[in-house]
């Protein structure tokens, strides 16, 4: 994982320096439940542009949390993994997932 050296007082900031942002956290819940192809990716996080997907996906493997597997095959077919350091956020994000279900906002029309 790829910190600046920077030494951080709090943890959660040297956390969030990792998976913080808008897109790498959902991404990375995500593939909690397995390897997923690019176009699932899409499909499972519908308001994320291509571009964006892409950038994210190449940070997030530059930081040690997914593995990108590309196969020799036409048409080229291309799976994302969390490695055992992504795969240890797993508790982080499920916590996530029960306070957001606890204390999802209704739409108010």
């Amino acid at each position: 994982m790829k910190v600046n050296n920077e030494i951080y007082d709090c943890p959660v900031t040297a956390t969030l320096e990792v998976i913080g942002g808008k897109w790498k956290p959902i991404i990375l819940y995500v593939l909690m439940s397995g390897t997923k192809r690019f176009g699932a990716l899409s499909v499972r996080i519908p308001t994320i542009s291509r571009k964006v997907l892409t950038e994210q996906l190449r940070e997030l493997e530059s930081d040690g949390l997914l593995i990108r597997r590309q196969y020799k095959e036409i048409p080229p077919r291309v799976e994302y993994t969390l490695t055992p350091e992504g795969q240890s956020l797993w508790s982080v994000f499920n916590e996530m997932a029960i306070w957001g279900n606890n204390n999802r906002r209704v739409s108010q029309k």
